[in-house]
């Protein structure tokens, strides 16, 4: 199989966050309000100027990742690198509201200088929640590597059943918590090895309408199973393919590994699911101040 001679790789951006806004970027860092808090963290695709001057970055944030830091003002923890400017919550909510899913997010400050949602994977959730309102039947959807929830919510909201999988305890506690704020319920939860999950899946011939997959480059399984991207990508892709559904379906593939092209994924979403009509390429976020901040990969597919 070869790709049709039309396919071009996409840029896609979210565009109906009101609760998120990445205001500027540069010098390996983002500055970017979640709520009515804004943040400084570190950002290695930044290597352009600011726009703003770093007074204005200080005037304007509230918190500051920076990794390894020696000595900052105030920690959240005996081994992070925050420095909060002002007296700021432990957590915090913010809302995404579109196609009629209203889902709610507790943000957190990790000790990794994560907050528990990528803002960029809200054009995904408009993805995913436009598909499941066009099938005649809620459908299956399964989510792995999903973090704390923001697809499981979304595909739930939208009427699906989800399964919803990741091998960190914490991040299920975290996403249990986000599926109680935003009202919903019987989101199936799995802590497990995602590759481990999709064997037995296939063995047992289950199928699913949608399957979403957001891969980190480097991971470990609850029991310890070492994840490696590169080389544990094509069997789980092997795998989904056998329990992903032949009509009323939707694949979504995220990497973020710095230096993989989206034409890694669709040479291994032909290879394995056989789908010409696909679509991929890179997230990005516009800032106000005008630069376009890329943030990983992409590739979907929906079969009518």
């Amino acid at each position: 199989m070869i790709f049709d001679a039309n396919y071009k790789m996409e840029l896609h951006y979210p565009k109906h966050w009101k609760d998120y806004e990445l205001i500027d970027s540069g010098g390996f860092e983002k500055l970017e309000r979640f709520g009515n808090i804004t943040l400084i963290r570190p950002e290695p695709q930044a290597i352009w100027k600011k726009q703003l001057d770093e007074p204005e970055w200080n005037r304007l944030a509230d918190a500051r990742f920076v990794r390894d830091s020696a000595k900052p003002r105030e920690r959240t923890g005996p081994d992070d690198g925050w420095t909060k400017f002002k007296k700021l919550p432990d957590n915090w909510i913010i809302s995404y509201n579109h196609n009629g899913c209203d889902v709610k997010l507790q943000l957190a400050f990790t000790s990794f200088g994560h907050v528990g949602v990528f803002p960029e994977q809200a054009d995904n959730w408009d993805f995913i929640s436009n598909n499941i309102r066009s099938w005649k039947k809620g459908g299956s959807v399964l989510n792995l590597f999903a973090y704390t929830g923001g697809a499981s919510l979304i595909a739930k909201a939208a009427g699906a059943d989800v399964t919803h999988v990741d091998s960190v305890k914490n991040m299920m506690t975290w996403a249990n918590q986000n599926m109680q704020l935003s009202g919903l319920k019987d989101i199936r939860w799995v802590v497990e090895d995602a590759l481990k999950f999709v064997r037995r899946e296939a063995k047992r011939e289950r199928k699913y309408n949608g399957i979403i997959l957001d891969p980190p480059a480097y991971g470990r399984g609850p029991a310890g199973e070492k994840w490696v991207l590169e080389e544990g990508l094509p069997e789980l892709l092997e795998m989904c393919a056998q329990l992903l559904a032949e009509k009323e379906a939707f694949l979504v593939l995220n990497l973020y590994s710095m230096g993989l092209s989206p034409l890694v994924s669709a040479n291994l979403v032909q290879q394995f699911f056989g789908q010409k009509d696909m679509h991929f390429g890179e997230f990005y976020i516009p800032s106000r101040t005008g630069q376009r901040l890329p943030l990983g990969t992409f590739l979907r597919f929906t079969r009518p």
